[in-house]
Parts: structure tokens; sequence; C-alpha cells
């Protein structure tokens, strides 16, 4: 049912045959990687926190960023709490492993996450464990009708890297 709803959302913009399905799960960064052929960070990964409220709120971030609790709560202005797999299915209508930010089961506030803007495309999932499309920034903002873009995730900078390394 998941599939079916983004492959409808998006009609609004003739994109549902750009969809890919893949014989393969797509469900973690890295099996999406490796089902499409590119760096895990392309992947655009979609996280599900407890809102402010009832509902939830999303973060799309890069497939390499990790959330920062403290970017996160001066943001937000509340804790960095992810829902659990039945949570995330009632209020998003998509199974872990498929979560996106398109055809939503309830309205939920979309944010996009900076480390995302490095890359000219990217890899949302598509609301199955087997699915993905490539859209640019641009493109994942309006189809998610996201609010705005935020700078709440670490570990993906250049910097970063560099540190681990």
């Amino acid at each position: 049912m998941s599939l079916e709803s983004v492959l409808d959302h998006f009609k609004k913009w003739n994109r549902e045959k750009d969809v890919l399905v893949f014989e393969q799960s797509s469900a973690t960064v890295d099996m999406a990687a490796e089902a499409i052929g590119v760096i895990p960070a392309r992947i655009a990964k979609t996280l599900s926190f407890r809102g402010d409220g009832e509902q939830a709120i999303l973060v799309v971030a890069a497939g390499d960023a990790k959330i920062d609790n403290k970017k996160f709560r001066h943001t937000f202005g509340f804790k960095a709490r992810m829902l659990s797999p039945d949570e995330v299915l009632e209020q998003t209508g998509h199974m872990i492993g498929g979560v996106c930010p398109f055809g939503l089961a309830n309205h939920l506030d979309v944010y996009l996450d900076v480390s995302m803007k490095r890359f000219d495309t990217l890899f949302p999932a598509c609301g199955s464990t087997n699915s993905a499309i490539e859209l640019s920034c641009e493109e994942i903002q309006e189809y998610a009708g996201a609010k705005e873009w935020v700078d709440v995730c670490k570990g993906w900078t250049d910097e970063a890297v560099a540190a681990i390394s």
C-alpha cells in the first residue's frame, strides 16, 4: 500500500514512472547504495522523531549523516526522540526501511538537513523496502512540501571525515 501511495503522490509531477523498484532489498542506507550503485552518502534517509505534540516530524538527511542531539534541541526546542517502528508506520504510513517524505498517511512537518546539499541528486526511498527515486535537493523539497532546510546532523562534513581518518 505504501509504495502505491508514493506512486500516486508523484503523479502530480508526472514522476511516478521514475520510481525504481529493485529485486533486492534497499531497506538500509548501505543496501540502497549497493542496489543503486552509488556511495551511501547519496541515499536520502528519512528519520522520524516525536514532535512537540502528537504528530511526528521528519528529517531527511544524507546517508552518512548522524543526528547531532545538541543541534537538534537548539533547532526544534525539544530532545531528539526517534519513533518506534509501530509509531513510524502509524504516523507516516510507511514501514521502516521504506520511510520517505512522500505519500504520507498524515500531514507531517518535513525538514531537510543541509548534509544533502553537497550532491546534485540523491536517492530517497519510495515507501517500500525495495524502491527509490533519483531527485535533486530542490525536487525533494518541492515534492515533500518541506518546511525548511536545517542543520541538525554531524559526521558528514569534510572536517569531520578528516578527524575520523
